[in-house]
């Protein structure tokens, strides 16, 4: 069989697509970004990892791409996959905990930034709304997420 012919044949395979996540904390309020594409709704900032690239700097660029903001990371909180959590394809997200200094301004892919209070936030697009409930309950004890099967 001919080096071309085992190529065509080669299986195909549908795996999740890699984003992250970024929740990014300034003083005691986080930002949050107003999506200009669908789905629309506020979410934290995030977005596709490039092939090639980390993903600790995705999240440093997508940060910087949406809300004109510099982060440094804090840590991981944890990575969300259920095959749902973005109706447009499978995702698995690794969310980040970061800081950072200055006023949000919208760019790139996103119409509004903005601060918000957790117990303040607007309705919330993909699964960021468990997302940020979980970040809460980090804050409240320093337990991360844990989830089983």
């Amino acid at each position: 069989m001919s080096k071309q012919t085992e190529q065509t044949m080669a299986p195909t395979f549908r795996n999740p697509a890699p984003t992250v996540d970024i929740i990014i904390e300034i003083g005691e309020a986080i930002v949050l970004i107003e999506r200009k594409n669908p789905p629309s709704g506020w979410a934290l900032p995030g977005g596709f990892v490039d092939y090639g690239e980390s993903f600790e700097d995705a999240a440093r660029r997508e940060a910087l791409e949406e809300t004109g903001l510099e982060v440094r990371l804090l840590r991981q909180l944890h990575t969300y996959s259920h095959p749902d959590r973005d109706a447009r394809q499978h995702t698995a997200s690794t969310v980040f905990i970061a800081t950072a200094s200055g006023v949000p301004l919208a760019a790139d892919d996103a119409k509004d930034a903005r601060l918000f209070s957790l117990n303040e936030l607007p309705k919330l697009a993909f699964d960021h709304t468990r997302i940020l409930a979980d970040y809460g309950e980090y804050k409240k004890t320093g337990k991360l997420p844990v989830y089983t099967a």
